[in-house]
């Protein structure tokens, strides 16, 4: 994986992050640990629980993770059939470890989900039930709710179903190894599908005015020594392998709303002013949106690695706002459709990770049976749509509060130094309503190490500029540069300026 660092061997520098991440924990009222009747219940979860009685294990699953991933929540098996295709996704059986109104349910509906730090992740469940029992490990034999599709040959979904079986996946992979198989023309059938597949899916998302932001993904890791910042363009092989999640919570979604009971991933569409603001933007960066192309195909367009054009990709953030949760029973919701799919939309494939999807399998288990859903799943809808966005906020923070640590620890040694960045946000305008604000503020991402950060100045988005670092605090995880005038200094694109 590409990725840049700097190392951050000053010991201070590490105990101040290490305490920081600390303090942004307790501050978030984050805690690790389960207490100890949710571990016992686990554990007597574990002993009693039963196998569905149909047997998938001849099948060839696999799972496709990030390394070192141990919380595996779906696994992936594809077919040919016909001139169309068989895909079998199997999702972690969840349900069937948590008790209804137990000490894990209980736990599980505070927390909402799992939320990851540098330092570690809060789980959402027991890690002996989401890093164990309940995961879709190799070679291991696990119950699973397994959905079913038939495609045909433009990987339009024919036919499916939604049933419990016991499975055991093959092979554990990661992007990478996937990415790298299928490069070197020597992929097994099934990577041969996920890729046929998930390219069809990928058209007919293109197809129904379907977008996605395709940003540089950044990602804090630690080798035991010291913290890096991780960043790569996403790889193909990682869309090929989200169709097929996308394919899953589109197909819940539809279940749903014919059962007129279930929860929904909604998103309403940009409104006019962000759409107009957003061409305005296109059209300053040189990169022009034509009234007749949709904004996710135009999205798909951009090239990253220019400047001008990632600081477009970043600016259409503002298209993608308003993601929620919308519960029903009975009278169907107004809004029922997330906007970025372009297509009704639920979270069905991360139980192990995620509360709501545990409700949405039983749910969609049972309309697919024919069967009455549940009563607690049923009685447990009116909370779901407010302890999810509560969680997903509370993960936000910490993603952004972590982040902002870790980059003052990288920096902290650097302060007065000047560094080549691309303005991916202009400046605006002082508001004056505290001394810090009497001068223009724009963001700006780094080309070495990959950090975003304020940076005070005249700035003009998707420019190259040259900045200077002037404060790189760990305590307050506050990191602020200011514009250098003139130009780069030739022969240091892509690096700090070191001083002698």
């Amino acid at each position: 994986m590409p990725y840049s660092h700097l190392d951050l061997s000053n010991r201070n520098s590490q105990l101040q992050l290490t305490r920081s991440l600390q303090l942004l924990r307790e501050e978030l009222n984050l805690e690790a640990d389960f207490p100890p009747d949710v571990l016992d219940e686990a554990r007597r979860a574990i002993t009693s629980h039963s196998s569905p009685t149909t047997d998938l294990t001849g099948l060839g699953f696999i799972t496709i993770d990030p390394p070192g991933s141990t919380d595996l929540d779906q696994a992936v098996h594809l077919e040919r059939d016909g001139s169309g295709y068989r895909v079998w996704y199997a999702i972690a059986d969840v349900p069937a470890f948590v008790a209804p109104g137990g000490a894990i349910d209980r736990e599980a509906r505070r927390r909402g989900q799992t939320v990851y730090a540098p330092d570690g992740r809060i789980s959402l469940h027991p890690e002996l039930i989401s890093e164990d029992a309940a995961s879709l490990l190799p070679e291991k034999v696990r119950p699973a709710y397994v959905w079913q599709f038939l495609l045909d040959s433009e990987g339009e979904v024919q036919d499916m179903d939604l049933q419990r079986a016991t499975i055991r996946s093959r092979a554990q992979l990661t992007y990478e190894q996937v990415q790298r198989d299928l490069d070197s023309g020597g992929a097994p059938e099934n990577l041969v599908l996920l890729r046929e597949v998930g390219l069809l899916r990928i058209e007919l998302e293109r197809l129904r005015g379907g977008a996605s932001l395709n940003l540089p993904e950044q990602e804090i890791a630690n080798d035991g020594d010291r913290y890096f910042i991780l960043t790569s363009p996403p790889l193909p092989a990682e869309d090929w392998n989200a169709q097929i999640s996308l394919m899953t919570g589109m197909a819940a979604a539809q279940l749903m709303i014919d059962g007129k009971i279930g929860v929904l991933r909604t998103m309403p569409s940009p409104d006019k002013e962000s759409v107009a603001r957003f061409r305005h933007q296109a059209r300053v960066l040189g990169k022009p949106w034509p009234e007749s192309m949709a904004y996710g195909e135009f999205l798909r367009s951009l090239d990253t690695t220019e400047p001008r054009q990632l600081s477009l990709m970043h600016a259409a953030a503002s298209l993608f706002r308003g993601a929620g949760y919308t519960a029903f029973d009975g009278d169907l919701p107004a809004t029922m459709t997330q906007a970025a799919i372009a297509a009704p939309y639920a979270h069905t494939t991360a139980p192990l990770r995620r509360l709501v999807d545990r409700f949405v399998l039983v749910i969609c288990a049972a309309l697919s049976a024919g069967t009455e859903v549940p009563g607690w799943a049923r009685d447990a809808l009116p909370e779901l749509n407010s302890l999810m966005n509560s969680s997903n906020q509370l993960s936000s923070r910490l993603e952004r509060g972590a982040l902002d640590a870790v980059e003052a620890a990288l920096l902290s040694n650097l302060v007065g130094q000047e560094f080549d960045a691309v303005v991916i946000a202009a400046s605006k305008p002082p508001n004056g309503n505290s001394p810090d604000d009497y001068r223009p503020v724009g963001t700006i991402q780094l080309a070495n190490p990959a950090v975003e950060a304020r940076c005070e100045g005249e700035l003009v988005a998707g420019e190259e500029v040259r900045v200077r670092l002037v404060i790189a605090d760990i305590p307050t995880r506050t990191t602020r540069f200011e514009l250098v005038n003139g130009a780069p200094t030739p022969g240091v694109s892509g690096t700090a300026a070191r001083a002698g």
